[in-house]
């Protein structure tokens, strides 16, 4: 298993679909399995759904209780999860599920972006109301402003992507992994990957160390 780590706007979620398919990587985002959970209707959406509707953060128990789910319902299958776990308790937990399946944390890969650049790269992204497609203000604006070039839909600010709000979340991000990446360092699992440039060199750094990894 590897994990891709950084903080919001670091372009993990971006990178790990370069790297999908590469050696039978599959991506899984903790929020992806979230939704599909709730949709699902499993024991544990139902528990995940109890605290979403509350705007409650879903606990560690939960979130393991759904990779458990993946784990049993994929069997032999590589996963690169996209920013989870997010904090030492998770990354514990997470060690004991995988011993249970007879796998293991082969390489954990932190996304390193100067805060000015995350701040630029969020504040400034614009998302279509219809199909999701991402865009930029400046790095890869629409051809017509407000107007979506995959679909026509319009396009939007999401709330938690204005300046004062993007900062906070970098706060928060800051406080709840330093303890995550220093545990991952110290068993010497962690590769720091300059992340500030274009996506394919990102891609690049961490397929040069997949195979040490694997």
């Amino acid at each position: 298993m590897i994990i891709l780590l950084g903080a919001p706007g670091a372009g993990k979620g971006t990178v790990a679909a370069l790297l999908t398919g590469a050696n039978g990587w599959r991506h899984v985002s903790t929020g992806d399995m979230l939704r599909e959970a709730v949709k699902a209707g499993s024991p544990v959406g139902l528990q995940a759904k109890a605290y979403m509707e509350k705007g409650e953060l879903v606990p560690d128990d939960v979130i393991l209780g759904l990779v458990r789910e993946r784990l049993a319902a994929d069997g032999d299958v590589r996963y690169l999860f996209d920013g989870f776990p997010r904090t030492r308790a998770q990354a514990e937990g997470l060690d004991r599920l995988l011993a249970a399946f007879g796998a293991r944390v082969d390489g954990v890969f932190l996304l390193e972006v100067p805060r000015e650049v995350l701040i630029d790269r969020l504040a400034g992204r614009r998302v279509c109301r219809q199909c999701g497609a991402v865009f930029h203000v400046r790095n890869m604006p629409t051809r017509v402003e407000g107007v979506c070039d995959r679909c026509g839909g319009p396009t939007y600010q999401r709330p938690d992507d204005n300046e004062a709000t993007v900062a906070n979340r970098l706060d928060v991000y800051q406080r709840q992994t330093e303890e995550l990446i220093g545990f991952y360092r110290a068993r010497g699992l962690l590769h720091v990957v300059d992340a500030a440039g274009a996506v394919e060199a990102t891609r690049d750094q961490i397929a040069a160390h997949l195979p040490a990894a694997m």
